[in-house]
């Protein structure tokens, strides 16, 4: 190839099988400037992304994809891969309404075999396609590309545990650029590991071992002596003791060099020859070749757009999680029964300062939400009070442990229920949409809902003091918007805001009083008195809220939450269950919410001013 771009003329993996290294290499930095550029003007994932670009690109120069497949983990690390795979030309709108996903999508590309957003999912996913493939008598190769972050959490070990038992032809890729799991025991231990993965000692080994297994009688003592023999040699002469991998079945290889194409693609293509599972280890820098985000690659996991040249991020303004770790630490510094639980979230979820401040109560867990909850309620039952601070859509994974460790025992914990609502570019498998439907199923559920930044601080004061059994606060990603300066909060489980003599009612809650505020000053404009309807506690419902509902004529429930199961559909049942004659048009969700910005998917669910205008109006007719 010539000296101009490399990237430019790949359209399918298949365009990268001639490529020399050094040509890889090359394309390698391509990547890499890609991915910077974009992802400063779109936000996004970086650090993750810049860390596996040689992997990614020896994955592919390896295998055959879409016909083999590749599941990556959780998915931050997909965007080389969706570059080599045809994506160039739309790499622009990545995150972005109507463009790439952020994430792996099966209806984007073939190449795409497993939606990933998630953590912990790609070994069990990736076990099950290969499982489908032997059925079928295909002759592929499935391949799951999992992080050392995701290897904490607990689904993990479940697909190793299976997937290692079963024999089944299955590659494991460990990206680790944290933490240490097989311990470097000196150049004899690199040099085996070079040595077990030549071509030429694998052919001879399978031949040998074949053949020693087809002899009668004495052939298979005779192979099991020598695979005996070959373990005692490593564990007493070279201190190679079996790594955990090997323990659950998997043939372990590495570590190796995650930047060095070379190395990466002798591993790989060793590891294509191997019966069974086998599990390559890999060690990674997150965030290689941006040196502020090698630097500080946390900040740099999740970031919004940023100055190329200097590493700033253009987002400033404060947003509801730095002000729910303040409130946490000023509640903290009195009182010494408040801990702080994360799942590998504390920059994220406002708890870094909390972290500095009060090591010894502050738990990272790992990504293991179902663990936190069941810690938290360990450690409520020592007589502690227990915040655990988590993202929405990743509590979806800890239901059974809200309802049997923590509420069946009515023990008292604090859910911090951290980017509440419809959070925009990440899309379909981060909105934080459910739950409040699953609260609601939950028996000794206290759920409150705060529209600004002062009501978090009293809210979670509440749920820390004031609340028994499980107490969960909820709010948006992002900062407060301005709310009327005639409105003034009440301590109180809901509060009307507006004449209770008005025609037209808004019921909502949480960021979206702001838009039915917004609404009811549209509505004066043409002539129609509306009032409002604030729920500042969820769950349980107030019945004196529902008993102040039934004078209105004709009411609006908005809700920034699944429709099924959620709060609009309980009040509107009580409503009637007592006597409600009116009507009642109840606005919420219904299925998943696709990427775009806060404000425009608001708006085409009709959940902004504008829709909850049209709606009332509408409901004349």
């Amino acid at each position: 190839m010539t000296n101009t771009s490399l990237l430019n003329q790949i359209f399918s993996p298949k365009d990268i099988k001639n490529l020399s290294e050094a040509e890889l290499s090359r394309l390698c930095l391509e990547i890499r400037n890609i991915i910077v550029n974009t992802v400063s003007q779109t936000g996004g994932h970086l650090a993750s992304n810049l860390g596996v670009v040689e992997l990614t690109v020896a994955i592919h120069s390896v295998f055959d994809v879409p016909f083999d497949k590749i599941v990556f983990d959780v998915g931050h690390q997909c965007y080389a891969h969706k570059l080599l795979t045809g994506r160039l030309d739309r790499i622009g709108t990545i995150r972005q309404e109507n463009g790439l996903s952020g994430f792996p999508k099966r209806s984007e590309s073939p190449c795409d075999c497993f939606n990933t957003g998630h953590s912990s999912t790609s070994i069990s996913a990736a076990y099950g396609i290969a499982c489908s493939a032997e059925m079928k008598k295909n002759n592929r190769y499935t391949v799951a590309v999992i992080g050392d972050g995701a290897l904490s959490g607990g689904l993990a070990y479940e697909g190793l545990n299976n997937a290692g038992r079963s024999k089944k032809n299955l590659i494991v890729i460990l990206n680790d650029n944290k933490m240490s799991i097989s311990e470097n025991v000196g150049s004899m231990a690199r040099y085996l590991s070079d040595m077990r993965i030549k071509p030429t000692y694998l052919d001879a080994k399978s031949r040998v071992q074949s053949n020693l297994e087809k002899l009668p009688a004495v052939g298979k003592p005779i192979a099991d002596g020598m695979r005996s023999t070959k373990e005692f040699i490593k564990d007493e002469l070279f201190g190679q003791r079996k790594n955990l991998f090997e323990y659950f079945g998997f043939r372990y290889y590495g570590p190796y060099d995650g930047h060095d194409i070379t190395q990466l693609r002798k591993a790989l293509k060793a590891a294509k020859r191997r019966r069974g599972p086998v599990l390559v280890h890999i060690c990674t820098v997150k965030g290689k070749g941006y040196e502020y985000a090698e630097k500080n690659p946390g900040a740099f996991h999740g970031i919004s757009s940023f100055d190329i040249k200097t590493g700033d991020s253009k987002r400033s303004t404060k947003g509801y999680s730095d002000v729910f770790g303040e409130a946490l630490c000023d509640l903290a510094e009195k009182d010494k029964r408040i801990c702080a639980i994360t799942a590998a979230m504390s920059i994220g979820t406002g708890l870094d300062g909390f972290a500095g401040k009060y090591k010894e109560r502050f738990y990272d867990v790992g990504i293991a939400e179902e663990h936190a909850v069941t810690f938290a309620a360990g450690l409520a039952a020592g007589k502690s009070i227990p915040v655990f601070a988590v993202y929405s859509t990743f509590l979806q994974r800890s239901y059974d442990q809200i309802l049997h460790d923590a509420a069946l025992q009515n023990l008292h914990i604090v859910l911090a229920v951290d980017r509440a609502g419809i959070v925009g570019e990440d899309g379909e498998t981060h909105q934080g949409i459910f739950d409040v439907a699953f609260f609601n199923t939950i028996p000794n559920v206290t759920v409150y809902a705060p529209s600004d930044f002062n009501e978090l601080r009293t809210m979670l004061n509440k749920a820390v003091y004031d609340t028994g059994g499980v107490a969960a606060v909820r709010y948006p990603r992002g900062g407060e918007s301005c709310l009327p300066e005639d409105y003034q909060y009440q301590d109180a489980p809901f509060q009307i805001y507006g004449s209770t003599k008005s025609k037209y009612l808004i019921i909502t809650y949480g960021r979206l009083f702001v838009q039915a505020c917004a609404a009811k000053k549209q509505l004066a404009a043409v002539g129609r008195d509306c009032c409002i309807l604030k729920l500042n506690t969820v769950k349980p419902i107030p019945q004196e809220a529902v008993l102040a509902a039934k004078g209105f004529r004709r009411i609006l429930f908005a809700e920034e939450g699944i429709r099924s199961g959620g709060v609009g559909e309980a009040f509107g049942f009580m409503l009637y269950q007592n006597g409600y004659k009116g009507q009642f048009v109840l606005n919420a969700i219904e299925g998943f919410v696709p990427q775009a910005k806060t404000n425009s998917a608001l708006h085409h669910l009709e959940l902004d001013s504008e829709g909850m205008v049209k709606k009332l109006l509408n409901s004349e007719e």
